[in-house]
């Protein structure tokens, strides 16, 4: 792994990542998005933050599902929406976008994509819940107001139509807690949480089914947007955590040890 910069000149590198197999499949999805699911996000961060950000999109079945090495080294913050072919992300991929994480790379995870191979291995849990697909009302909540993401959105975000996901959803206890969602069968959710791996920081956002035009919603876009800046690592390069030995009283020339991993 090549150690990358933060961003140059202000400009936040983002990678906007999507399976773009219900597009091809589904005339209900590809009316709602004729630019892929990918392209509405795209399109919505590029609205709410404009020149502070360089966005490029990479699907699954592009070679090495479009994140290779090159891509992620010069990727600030990946987004990642996964739903019909979790199962189809090459292991090496995941492996290959699990130590970006680590090493300081930002993730921002989108609605199904709490079953994607990456998510679960960053979660180490089943990130299992219920859900149902009839058209609820979804009210998304604030919690936590003053948290950068929540950043000039309406309390709360009414989605008039979305798939419902509700509790249990077995994730480990957020780090923080930016939203909760409300829905008209009376489910309640943890629908905007933040984790912290490695140097890396993460953020689930649960609003966004192919089956709605919920990636339209201006107040979905601008969560996704801050989720974006907020992501972005203050680390001067990306590095990988180190297991390093130091000298006793020699506090800053730590030397590296492979121990047991030799």
């Amino acid at each position: 792994m090549t150690p990358q910069a933060t961003p140059q000149n202000g400009t936040v590198r983002v990678t906007v990542w999507s399976e773009n197999r219900h597009e091809k499949r589904d005339e209900l999805v590809a009316r709602l998005y004729p630019d892929g699911m990918h392209g509405a996000v795209k399109a919505g961060i590029e609205e709410n933050l404009g020149s502070k950000v360089s966005v490029r999109t990479a699907t699954l079945d592009e070679p090495e599902h479009g994140l290779t090495e090159e891509v992620l080294a010069n990727t600030d913050v990946l987004t990642w929406w996964g739903h019909m072919s979790h199962g189809d992300v090459d292991d090496e991929i995941v492996e290959r976008v699990h130590g970006h994480v680590l090493a300081g790379m930002g993730l921002i995870v989108l609605h199904s994509g709490h079953w994607s191979k990456i998510f679960t291995k960053l979660m180490g849990t089943s990130c299992t819940l219920r859900w149902r697909s009839e058209q609820d009302r979804e009210l998304v909540w604030t919690v936590d107001p003053t948290h950068p993401i929540a950043k000039g959105v309406p309390h709360p975000i009414v989605i008039d139509q979305q798939e419902m996901y509700g509790e249990f959803f077995d994730i480990p206890t957020p780090e923080e807690l930016v939203f909760i969602s409300s829905f008209s069968g009376g489910e309640v959710f943890r629908s905007g949480c933040t984790f912290r791996r490695g140097h890396g920081k993460i953020f689930f956002f649960s609003p966004g089914d192919q089956d709605y035009p919920v990636y339209h919603h201006k107040d979905v876009r601008r969560v996704i947007a801050n989720a974006v800046e907020w992501a972005v690592t203050d680390r001067p390069e990306r590095a990988y955590p180190e297991l390093l030995r130091y000298e006793t009283n020699d506090f800053f020339n730590g030397k590296s040890y492979q121990g047991a991993t030799a």
